[in-house]
């Protein structure tokens, strides 16, 4: 086996890309520092073709266009295992819109496999066994050790041979139509979430529903605080203060070292390093300056009975199949159902989450489940 190709030149790049071209398929994969840093960002793309292994290093090269096209691009197909998340990632570093996927965990999932792991997978289909080690390494390190680089170059050199092993179990199956609408769905969906304010990330702090106002009061300039300490050092909150632990403080609301030591979770080194500005911030909070929680509309209980009815038919019909739930139908069109009360297979149709192949297949038991639960909430009714 090869080494993998380092790319850290715009010219290297540049005949990277020239060499992709060429294929009609190609493996991807992406490696960031969310555990290591306080914004997440990609640092190294991998590509497998059936002959070379490429890995990018976004960090040294500013232009990455080149690639942009090769994604773009539909008659290309990009080979992926478990793909939403490194498209999330790819759109939100460098603007890339990716089309034409195939992703090995959704097609293991759609043939019921009990383990969908990329390792598993591996495994079962190739007898491949891949060493985890690095799965949580920091990717944004530089130089990055060669023991990394070949970690990340295997999480692309099997995808191809996996992906042809996958296909014809699908066709035979008769689950071709079903997973090329979930590619394009992951494709078309994966979306970087709107950036929220700072203030508004007080409200994602684990346990902040479960506090008084009096003492979310005293949370939210504690948040602050670690975010304010966490952006200074570039590493991830949760690496300066748990949530746990800012709820904690924000509990007893110590007013001295000693009592900020009795806190649990909180170790003596960071009452020696953040103790007297963590006391600071509980001195600081106003009642004034709480930003309100979000609004979000709750579902009326006909939303809910509608959709409890969709949820009970998708388990059935997902053990009748051997496989999860959401490979039956996604989250999304299960909410988006229950919430429009489609009468008819037109009106069903209008539901963009659920997708033609699904519609043809459950559109039927779909809007007999909906009307079961209208005669039910009506029998309920009189």
């Amino acid at each position: 086996m090869d080494n993998p190709l380092l790319i850290q030149s715009p010219l290297a790049l540049q005949q990277a890309c020239e060499g992709l071209r060429r294929e009609s398929r190609i493996a991807v994969d992406t490696e960031s520092n969310s555990l290591f840093a306080y914004r997440e960002r990609v640092c190294l793309l991998q590509f497998s073709t059936p002959s070379a292994d490429l890995l990018v290093d976004p960090l040294a090269i500013t232009d990455l266009s080149p690639l942009g096209t090769l994604f773009a691009d539909p008659g290309r197909e990009k080979v992926f295992h478990a793909a939403e998340y490194d498209l999330i990632c790819l759109r939100r570093d460098f603007g890339f819109v990716v089309c034409n996927i195939f992703d090995t965990m959704i097609a293991a999932r759609a043939l019921g496999e009990d383990g969908t792991g990329l390792g598993a997978l591996l495994h079962k289909e190739l007898s491949i066994e891949l060493d985890k080690r690095f799965q949580r390494a920091n990717w944004g390190v530089r130089p990055l050790p060669a023991e990394q680089l070949e970690y990340a170059r295997l999480d692309t050199h099997y995808l191809l041979p996996l992906r042809a092993r996958l296909e014809p179990r699908l066709h035979e199956a008769g689950l071709w139509e079903e997973v090329q609408e979930d590619f394009r769905r992951v494709a078309e969906r994966s979306t970087p979430t709107e950036e929220s304010s700072l203030e508004a990330g007080l409200w994602k702090v684990k346990g902040v529903f479960d506090l008084t106002r009096t003492e979310r009061t005293v949370l939210f300039p504690l948040y602050l605080f670690r975010e304010s300490e966490a952006e200074r050092l570039d590493r991830p909150p949760f690496k300066i203060l748990s949530d746990d632990v800012l709820t904690a403080i924000a509990k007893a609301q110590p007013a001295s070292l000693a009592d900020l030591g009795t806190v649990p979770g909180l170790s003596s080194t960071n009452v020696q390093r953040w103790g007297h500005p963590l006391l600071e911030a509980v001195r600081r909070a106003s009642p004034s300056v709480l930003p309100s929680p979000p609004h979000s509309k709750a579902p009326t209980d006909a939303v809910r009975a509608r959709h409890e009815a969709l949820r009970k038919w998708r388990k059935l019909r997902a053990a009748e199949r051997g496989v999860e739930s959401d490979v039956i139908l996604n989250r999304d069109a299960l909410w988006d159902i229950a919430q429009h009360r489609p009468g008819s297979l037109g009106e069903l149709k209008t539901i963009a989450s659920l997708g033609p192949h699904r519609l043809e297949l459950y559109g039927e038991e779909i809007l007999q489940v909906l009307s079961r639960a209208k005669a039910e909430a009506e029998s309920h009714a009189d």
